[in-house]
């Protein structure tokens, strides 16, 4: 019951946020425009590839290099080829004939001049996008396609509220922290469905993304990061001088820890109820003791995860930083990898702290030890145990009655008077 009533109490507070700190649309228009994508009376048009030259070399530029041939498909010239330059990495890229491009068109004076933009990349992507969906749903069944769902929904909660709240001026910490728990209610409840190990779960991703706000807002302050050590945040300061970059950058350290304290929460959860079924007269201690081994475990691989995943997405700017003539260790403060090093320890912190947490949290939560083995069933996956009825002196008392039409997928052995010259028979 306090578990229940403090995440009902969390989440109206939540929803209080989101109208309180809902976007000025007016706002987010006016700052819409304030940024051209290209100079006025430029036009995109499409093309398919119809040949493509070598890509020039640095011992030497053979004639014709980096060019490609296009016919274009869309606007007044549908049908012309056209010759376009295109960039050396582009051309080592794998561009081939039958690509879709599009290019810029610029009009002066009756003649029209076209420049290679980028590959229509349309068609790859949604087949990616659409062999995951399928690969989730036929391993996981409908809890593949509910994660699928609340994937979408989280999107919708980032580009509806959380950009345009951020763009607005509201204050982008607490705007996180609410787009945050509000994904992660409909997430996890749609996902794992609605039970007590799902609120175990989501109390402790609630406790490790509030160790992961104060984290890192503390760091980041004390670290001084200004938020300009990108060309995106360079870019932000000028368009709106009045953002608050150090904490957008308190913001994306919230939005980047929630896949992984997901991930550590929801295991720790199943694993105390795992554990309490495998042993129904085993005492609470002992349950959190063996839920707590299996944590270590998953917090240490986890956290090669955490490290490895910024890693990757930094990968370029520690290319680029290797190539400055400065000690390691001098790198290590500037601006751009200061930033990437508060991110993965702040989001580090908060997914070591939520196991315990939620491990304390699914041990006073979960059954308690029944007296007698068969006073334990366990229900079909996902749903809740039975609790133990108490022992009262007398004759025996009939157990509980399971509901019209309901089977039980396993039962802990049937009691006999011992000794046991036979293996005790098994129901369900």
């Amino acid at each position: 019951m306090v578990l229940t009533v403090s995440l009902v109490l969390i989440a109206v507070i939540t929803v209080v946020g989101v109208a309180v700190w809902w976007p000025d649309r007016a706002a987010v228009e006016k700052l819409q425009g304030s940024q051209e994508f290209v100079a006025d009376g430029v036009v995109f048009e499409t093309a398919e590839v119809t040949s493509v030259a070598e890509p020039c070399t640095a011992e030497g530029t053979p004639e014709g290099c980096n060019k490609a041939s296009v016919k274009l498909t869309s606007g007044p010239d549908t049908g012309t080829e056209v010759a376009v330059e295109i960039s050396t990495p582009m051309a080592r890229s794998g561009l081939e004939t039958g690509d879709e491009v599009e290019l810029s068109r610029t009009e002066k004076e009756g003649d029209a001049t076209y420049a290679f933009f980028d590959v229509k990349r349309g068609p790859p992507l949604l087949l990616l996008v659409g062999l995951f969906v399928v690969c989730v749903v036929a391993v996981a069944r409908l809890r593949g396609l509910m994660a699928v769902l609340g994937l979408g929904f989280a999107g919708a909660v980032v580009w509806l509220f959380l950009l345009p709240a951020l763009l607005s001026g509201e204050p982008a910490a607490w705007v996180a922290l609410v787009s945050s728990v509000l994904i992660l209610y409909v997430v996890l409840y749609t996902t794992h469905g609605l039970s007590v190990r799902t609120s175990v779960a989501l109390a402790g991703t609630l406790a490790g993304v509030a160790v992961t706000a104060l984290i890192g807002t503390l760091a980041i302050g004390g670290s001084r990061l200004s938020g300009l050590g990108s060309e995106s945040g360079q870019t932000l300061s000028s368009l709106d001088a009045e953002l608050d970059l150090q904490s957008l950058l308190v913001a994306a350290v919230i939005i980047a820890g929630l896949g992984a304290l997901n991930d550590v929460t929801i295991t720790q959860a199943s694993a105390v109820w795992e554990l309490r079924a495998a042993g129904p007269t085993t005492s609470r201690w002992d349950v959190f003791r063996g839920a707590m081994r299996i944590g270590r475990d998953h917090v240490a691989s986890t956290i090669y995860t955490i490290v490895f995943a910024y890693v990757g997405t930094a990968l370029t700017l520690l290319l680029v930083i290797q190539l400055y003539d400065r000690t390691f260790f001098s790198l290590l403060t500037t601006e751009q990898m200061a930033g990437e090093i508060v991110s993965t320890m702040a989001a580090g912190i908060g997914v070591v702290l939520a196991m315990p947490i939620t491990t304390i949290i699914g041990a006073l939560t979960v059954p308690g030890p029944a007296g007698r083995p068969e006073e334990m069933e366990y229900d079909a996956p996902r749903r809740p145990m039975v609790p133990p009825r108490p022992h009262q002196p007398g004759p025996p008392q009939p157990g509980p009655q399971p509901p019209p039409g309901y089977r039980p997928t396993r039962v802990a052995p049937r009691e006999q008077a011992g000794p046991y010259p036979n293996t005790p028979p098994v129901r369900g």
